[in-house]
């Protein structure tokens, strides 16, 4: 089934080397498990995870690094149904993965599980330069989305128990949602997918007032500044009774922040999407009330995850929740009923990683996604 596209059997990849990503070459192309798709890459997009996986000593010397990949199929076994050869995918991997350290997105090929991927429209085509928020027409902005989304959609499904239903006329929790770093790139999709399953009463947001006007044309009812010091007091003084809250950031600061906003008397959720626990929560702040709790996107794959001295064993359950969300979000990618966030484009491919990675590491990604071009 690979005919019709020549295969090498190396390749070039950005992989973790000492404390840095570095681009090397003669990477041996992933292997493929069942239910995979050999992707020759189009194009990537880097996410806070990936510099963490190197800074953090998460991922194993070696490993190729990143998640997000679109790209065609070059190769398929003949038990996918849905899926051929040719045809365009975009969808996410664990990059730097301690069990498939040779299958990243940051790579001329990529391992790409079809369960979990999406199927673009046929008409998608390249931008070839930087792209305002919007409708899911380019491969870049394809590129843009796979981890964020599905961590969204899994926080909120899965995590917080919001049913798959678009545009309910019924509220589906009768309280609000704090979502704290509503303009990062997961902050952004959770306001679109919370607001189009009518999933709470009121969408609060923290983030910085000048993403304000497209946070609220994303559903977001009212956003406080982070940069306030008294911004705890604000929503305290006007929210008493949010049990259900996201910290899009998840540090340990932001964790001790979110945990204060939730609800006095009500029991409420945090989640977090890291490894924290209640742990690094300060123990005067402490509630019997209020859990902390997260999501370990990587588990998608229905594979035990080890993540630095962290271990997650393969839920069957996590398994099965995002393929039933992807199989539920893809015509409303389609149809521009979700959007991507303003895309930056970097040309030069794989060589433009490290500076891709370091310009995510100092924030200077606020409220949009880098993307890397690696072939058109």
């Amino acid at each position: 089934m690979s005919a019709n596209f020549e295969i090498p059997t190396t390749m070039k990849s950005a992989v973790i080397g000492g404390d840095k990503a570095v681009v090397k070459e003669g990477i041996p192309l992933p292997e493929l498990e069942e239910g995979y798709a050999l992707v020759k890459t189009i194009a990537v997009a880097g996410n806070p995870t990936d510099w963490k996986h190197i800074d953090y000593k998460l991922g194993p010397q070696g490993s190729i690094i990143g998640c997000d990949v679109v790209g065609q199929i070059v190769k398929l076994e003949s038990n996918i149904k849905g899926w051929a050869v040719g045809d365009f995918i975009y969808g996410f991997v664990h990059g730097c993965s301690i069990s498939f350290p040779t299958n990243g997105a940051f790579a001329e090929y990529t391992a790409v599980d079809t369960a979990t991927a999406h199927k673009p429209l046929k008409s998608m085509k390249f931008a070839d330069s930087d792209i305002p928020e919007g409708l899911i027409s380019t491969l870049e902005g394809a590129a843009s989305l796979p981890l964020s989304l599905t961590t969204a959609g899994m926080v909120l499904t899965h995590n917080l128990r919001n049913r798959l239903e678009w545009r309910p006329a019924a509220v589906q929790h009768n309280f609000p949602l704090l979502i704290w770093g509503g303009a990062t790139a997961i902050g952004q999709l959770l306001i679109q997918l919370a607001n189009n399953l009518h999933g709470y009463t009121k969408i609060i947001v923290v983030a910085s007032k000048k993403h304000e006007a497209i946070l609220k044309a994303y559903g977001a009812d009212e956003v406080f500044d982070y940069h306030d010091s008294d911004v705890i007091h604000q929503i305290k003084s006007k929210y008493n009774s949010i049990q259900h809250l996201v910290d899009g950031v998840s540090n340990p600061q932001t964790l001790n922040q979110v945990y204060q906003c939730a609800a006095e008397n009500e029991k409420a959720t945090v989640i977090q999407l890291v490894t924290m626990s209640i742990e690094n929560v300060e123990k005067t702040l402490r509630r019997d009330n209020v859990v902390v709790s997260g999501t370990m996107v990587y588990l998608a794959a229905g594979k035990e995850v080890p993540f630095g001295a962290h271990y997650e064993p393969a839920e069957p359950a996590y398994r099965q929740s995002p393929i039933n969300f992807v199989h539920f979000i893809n015509p409303r990618l389609n149809n521009g009923e979700i959007h991507h966030i303003p895309v930056k484009t970097f040309k030069n491919g794989l060589e433009d990683i490290p500076a891709l990675l370091q310009g995510i590491k100092e924030g200077k990604n606020s409220g949009e996604k880098y993307v890397a071009v690696l072939s058109n």
